[in-house]
């Protein structure tokens, strides 16, 4: 026994300036204060680094962190988060993944790596339990995510696990990913850029240990009661075990707020085409879970000579209806030319959904494709070889791989970019979804759908039913769905998860494995502290609540036809609202008393 109950107790601190490798006693009261993960990493963050720095410089540190639960035996504990400064939004950047790697960093016997400084040359990381080491990868910098995660599996052996970079991310492209277990992503925000700008080209693990438990006794039992309700729940033990997460096509799009042609409009006659059925009857050869995970929702698919992780609801659509292609098996080769390249696949798919509009509208001219297919609406080749160049940034491809905002901004058209805070907004309308345009106007990393995930209560009617077109209540209902999601991302678990688990659950959960005694509410809070710290580090970072918005063509144009006929987001309507519930300003600002309530009044 540790006395870290959950915790290893122990942060690896690797310099590649100077390859030094230093093993740090883990603070336990800031761990419990930020609980892990999300809210530990940005803690981390905000300590050690200026959030005006260039999110590309060696200053900035890279921070791959784990939470109490992960390695655990509870249900889909296998969650880590990769922290930095984003180079695409400049906002704090957390992304999570799942798969086995994060568990198996907890086996080796570690809470979290802090990366700092730049690597003269490629080298890659390699953690065997108490081994730790920076080798050369020279011979695996340039290849593929496949090729490269082979290739470190020949060496250290196949069950080590390995999470890398594809070539996006060596090329600085600010959509990459980092990429483990060859299709599990830490997908959004360029994480992968800042990977690649410290020549870092991956980090292999294998551990032995196991993380202690405080009450085995106390979490065999909330884990039955918590195991019982996701069996039980229609989402987490019906939908998404069945067609994945892209059982949401034909849901969504039934509700008029699929976004199509780059969110010119919001239902898709073809939708049955790209819908999770489909991709279950024609393309699903078996289901590929995460560690723990009993729900299942991971896809692993085949087309012609490719065999792929995914795709996700996400991926289908930005390549599908917001390409206007209603060839799955096309989607399919997209999702895995994503995945090699190391590329986030909802920024990519809806970059070069504006990338088609910028087409459209004489923009972008066929002279400047350089033989590449024309981006026009409905084009397969296209989504498959500018999927290519934008990883290989070629011509035009590495203006793409700069992400939609600077693409258009590029044209004199940002509006053209459908973004908040320069990322790319995922697959939802929020015309037809009011609380879901607040959650993308606020969201700290910018578009982003997991932060505050309103299609639960909106569209899903868990954990009750919402009017998807009311205003009224949306705020509160948004911020409650941020904090909750920040301490399930610190926690270790998936999200997935809150579709059938409340609070209470969680803290049950959190208190059998650390010894401690939170409440729900508590639990709650600490997310809260964590929503707190992170837009603290982007006001700090110049991102200020100026950014709190939506595309101008959500706000002002509305839907011209479908079941959300006459609809933009009213975000001006809840947008006052939801700062008065979190203590701020009138102007989004976080005030002294909000701080000193939440303990980090430091940060002010």
């Amino acid at each position: 026994m540790n006395g870290y109950n959950g915790y290893n107790g122990t942060v690896l601190r690797v310099n590649l300036t100077d390859g030094s490798i230093k093993k740090e006693t883990l603070k336990l009261d800031e761990a419990e204060k930020f609980i892990g993960g999300r809210g530990l990493g940005t803690k981390m963050l905000m300590d050690e680094i200026d959030p005006t720095i260039d999110a590309l410089s060696a200053e900035n540190k890279l921070i791959f962190v784990t939470g109490p639960l992960t390695g655990t035996p509870t249900p889909t504990g296998g969650r880590y988060m990769v922290v930095t400064k984003s180079p695409l939004t400049g906002t704090v950047a957390s992304s999570n993944s799942g798969g086995y790697w994060g568990a198996e960093l907890k086996f080796a016997g570690y809470d979290a790596i802090i990366f700092e400084g730049k690597a003269e040359k490629p080298v890659y990381l390699n953690i065997v339990d108490g081994e730790v080491e920076i080798k050369d990868a020279s011979a695996i910098w340039g290849k593929r995510v496949d090729e490269t995660t082979t290739m470190l599996e020949e060496i250290h052996g196949k069950k080590a696990r390995v999470s890398t970079i594809g070539p996006a991310g060596e090329n600085l492209s600010k959509m990459a990913a980092i990429m483990n277990e060859r299709g599990r992503a830490a997908g959004r925000s360029g994480v992968g850029a800042v990977m690649g700008s410290k020549n870092l080209k991956a980090v292999v693990v294998r551990g032995s240990n196991k993380v202690d438990i405080a009450d085995n006794e106390k979490l065999k039992e909330v884990f039955s009661r918590c195991m019982t309700k996701i069996k039980e729940n229609g989402v987490t033990g019906q939908g998404l075990p069945a067609y994945g997460t892209a059982v949401l096509v034909n849901i969504i799009n039934e509700n008029g707020a699929l976004p199509v042609n780059n969110f010119q409009s919001s239902q898709y006659d073809k939708a049955d085409d790209i819908s999770g059925e489909n991709l279950a009857e024609n393309y699903l050869k078996k289901k590929d879970p995460c560690y723990r995970c009993p729900i299942g929702c991971g896809r692993y698919c085949e087309v012609d000579d490719i065999k792929t992780q995914g795709p996700e609801y996400e991926t289908i659509w930005c390549f599908g209806s917001d390409c206007g292609i209603n060839n799955l098996g096309d989607i399919v080769k997209a999702n895995y030319w994503c995945n090699e390249y190391g590329l986030d696949t909802i920024s990519t798919g809806a970059t070069i959904a504006a990338a088609m509009e910028l087409y459209q509208k004489g923009f972008i001219k066929k002279e400047d494709l350089d033989g590449g297919p024309e981006l026009v609406w409905g084009n397969s080749d296209a989504i498959i070889e500018w999927v290519k160049r934008i990883g290989e940034g070629k011509g035009i491809g590495a203006k793409m791989a700069e992400g939609s905002y600077r693409l258009c901004e590029s044209y004199g058209v940002p509006e053209l970019s459908m973004s908040v805070k320069k990322q790319e907004l995922p697959a939802y309308d929020p015309r037809g979804i009011q609380g879901q345009g607040i959650s993308y106007a606020t969201s700290n990393r910018g578009g982003c759908h997991v932060r505050g995930y309103m299609i639960s209560p909106e569209i899903l009617g868990l954990p009750e039913k919402l009017d998807r077109f009311a205003t009224d209540g949306k705020a509160e209902w948004t911020k409650i769905f941020q904090d909750f999601t920040a301490s399930i991302d610190s926690v270790g678990l998936c999200l997935f998860t809150s579709f059938a688990m409340g609070a209470d659950d969680y803290a049950d959960m959190y208190n059998a494995v650390s010894g401690t005694k939170l409440t729900g509410s508590d639990f709650i809070e600490a997310g809260e502290r964590i929503w707190n710290l992170e837009k603290l580090f982007n006001l700090k970072s110049g991102v200020d609540s100026s950014q709190d918005t939506l595309p101008k063509r959500l706000l002002e144009e509305p839907i011209a036809e479908g079941p959300s006929k006459g609809w933009v987001n009213k975000l001006g309507q809840m947008l006052p609202e939801y700062y008065k519930l979190r203590g701020w300003s009138e102007g989004g600002i976080p005030t002294p008393e909000k701080l000193t309530a939440l303990g980090i009044i430091e940060y002010k």
